[in-house]
């Protein structure tokens, strides 16, 4: 049934693929570049007339375009807006959100779309769950604090805090086991750092506030996309959501809230996978066993004081699906 469904729905995805990828919107990737150009202009202007703004009103506008900034990232990392990974890399290279150097963020990410294990932690480097074993070892304390993490408010204040904790044990690592590879990536990442330290000094804006006050609320926003992006389901295409979030949301979020057809469909850009749902949306949520959500309101409704399960994974055999 899963292969039926499967073989089905992609011959509905290529047609509608090969028809939009005909027009001249598309293959520019118009849409694409003239959010690279708004998010850093933007960003740097905010910074530049801050003083004028005001320091939360310019706070709001630079939380907004460095969130945006993240998603913008993400569409480079899947080869938007152009073929050459290495113009791509330097369009996003910037750590404009301080914390994660391009590279390890690419490296990562293109792991979790390479897999066909989704969700199982041994396999996905973007896994929220646990083996049963590190569930098992984990003290009381600790499975709390995963258990609060596991809340809508959690997400937005606990969440960042512990990936960056995690972030900086991986670099540690790196440098311990002299790893070349990522070594040079922290290395850059540092120099790059710094020069949009000193943009940020040269602004007069305070720098720690950016840190605190910017940054870190930025990467709360992006858990808020993705907050039970993925469920461990027997069915591997049952795996991924679809959201129906509102308009803001979606382009803040680059259409990332139609998460299942990104990972069946990743090189679409994002201005796309909108349309490509709506040609085949009743399909599309059979296909993912209607996980389905109709907005972020409503994870915030049902994990408000509740925590979302995903804690020790239940180790179905996908391996033999």
């Amino acid at each position: 049934m899963t292969t039926n469904r499967s073989a089905w729905l992609n011959q509905q995805q290529r047609a509608a693929v090969v028809q939009l990828s005909r027009s001249w919107l598309w293959r520019s990737e118009l849409p694409t570049w003239l959010v690279i150009v708004t998010v850093y202009g933007g960003w740097f202007t905010t910074l530049a007339c801050w003083k004028t703004l005001g320091l939360l009103p310019a706070s709001g506008l630079l939380i907004l375009f460095t969130t945006w900034y993240l998603s913008v990232q993400h569409e480079l990392i899947h080869g938007h807006p152009t073929r050459l990974p290495w113009f791509n890399q330097l369009l996003g290279v910037m750590p404009l959100a301080v914390w994660y150097p391009y590279g390890v963020y690419r490296d990562s990410h293109l792991a979790h779309h390479r897999t066909h294990l989704l969700t199982e932690p041994d396999d996905d480097p973007e896994s929220y769950y646990f083996s049963t074993r590190h569930w098992q070892n984990l003290t009381r304390w600790q499975r709390r604090i995963i258990q609060l993490r596991n809340t809508f408010p959690g997400r937005l204040l606990l969440a960042p805090l512990l990936d960056i904790v995690q972030l900086l044990a991986g670099m540690i690592a790196a440098f311990r086991q002299r790893q070349p590879k990522a070594i040079a990536m922290w290395l850059v990442h540092a120099v790059l750092l710094g020069a949009t330290f000193t943009w940020i000094a040269h602004c007069d804006f305070p720098l720690l506030w950016f840190v605190l006050g910017v940054s870190y609320p930025a990467l709360s926003i992006t858990k808020i996309r993705s907050f039970l992006e993925h469920r461990a389901a027997d069915d591997p295409l049952a795996r991924s959501v679809i959201n129906e979030a509102a308009l803001p949301w979606r382009i803040l979020f680059l259409n990332l809230n139609y998460h299942a057809i990104h990972h069946d469909l990743p090189g679409v850009p994002w201005y796309g996978l909108r349309t490509v749902y709506l040609r085949d949306k009743a399909a599309y949520q059979q296909r993912n066993s209607g996980f389905l959500v109709r907005g972020y309101s409503e994870w915030l409704r049902r994990y408000w004081y509740k925590a979302v399960d995903v804690n020790a994974h239940p180790g179905f055999n996908s391996r033999n699906e």
